[in-house]
């Protein structure tokens, strides 16, 4: 305790600790850069964000890797959680090393969604219900310019929260051969009064062939975890359900994401149970 309260003292007496000194920098600042934009036409001339992150190990070789989509992937979005997020996991072999790439939305209501909800909903929300459009942006213009340009091995996923979460399960559902597995964080399947959930059961009968989807939930209300439990039902095996109403639509996404980056990318590696490397999450049979 005293050799820490001497060295305090001792910082403390240098000008560098002094109110008023001026510092002087040992080398000129530079960037950070973590990845590369595209500017990408979405519609009518409108141009989006399509940001990437490459594994770590991407410029050492010439190693293919998968590709996670992220939606909702501006850089004032969840780009940079969730690029932090896989390549700490990559770090700690928790899942593979993937290139994320986060798609920008405006307006999410309009992009995210695919109905105009019920009375009150399209009252307050007027340009909802318009998925299908970003849909085909993702399919026609961003997917062949990552295939183009990056080294992807042919495998990937889709993440999303809340309501881009209500577009992954949509799409799992409606276009499920545009991505190979899903993760749905805290999807807002509450809309139009649970609309898509109850569409769910007739959508799967039409394609049945189509990847896993990874569900959560938190504490949002009975109406989004009936309609969690609805999909899960119908989707039986293809659905891994995780409900976790211990977490608020606040913090369920930054708790989750390593959990789905598993799931989305699992690796061979057997981990410490102490680490707590697990997809908490079961399937109905």
């Amino acid at each position: 305790m005293i050799r820490w309260a001497g060295s305090m003292l001792l910082a403390l007496s240098c000008p560098a600790f002094m109110p008023g000194v001026a510092i002087a920098a040992t080398s000129a600042a530079s960037p950070i850069t973590i990845g590369e934009t595209h500017i990408v036409t979405f519609a009518d001339g409108d141009q989006r964000q399509v940001n990437v992150y490459l594994p770590e190990d991407y410029a050492k070789g010439n190693a293919r890797y998968p590709v996670l989509y992220l939606i909702d992937g501006g850089l004032s979005q969840d780009f940079l959680h969730v690029a932090g997020s896989s390549a700490l996991n990559a770090l700690w072999g928790r899942s593979l090393p993937v290139i994320v790439v986060g798609i920008e939305s405006k307006d999410r209501r309009a992009e995210l969604i695919g109905t105009p909800g019920n009375a009150a909903e399209h009252k307050q929300y007027p340009t909802a219900g318009h998925s299908a459009q970003f849909r085909a942006f993702l399919r026609d213009r961003v997917k062949p310019l990552i295939e183009a340009g990056y080294r992807t091995n042919g495998d990937d996923g889709v993440i999303g929260e809340s309501l881009a979460g209500l577009f992954i399960v949509e799409t799992w559902l409606r276009e499920p051969s545009l991505f190979h597995r899903y993760a749905a964080i805290d999807a807002s399947l509450w809309w139009d009064d649970g609309a898509l959930s109850k569409a769910a059961a007739e959508l799967l009968a039409a394609k049945p062939k189509r990847g896993s989807l990874f569900l959560t939930y938190s504490n949002e209300g009975p109406e989004t975890a009936e309609a969690a439990e609805r999909v899960a039902g119908v989707g039986g095996s293809l659905v891994c359900l995780s409900p976790r109403t211990d977490l608020t639509h606040a913090t369920a996404y930054h708790v989750l994401s390593p959990q789905a980056l598993q799931f989305l990318f699992p690796t061979d590696n057997k981990h410490d149970p102490e680490w707590g490397f697990e997809v908490t999450c079961s399937k109905r049979s």
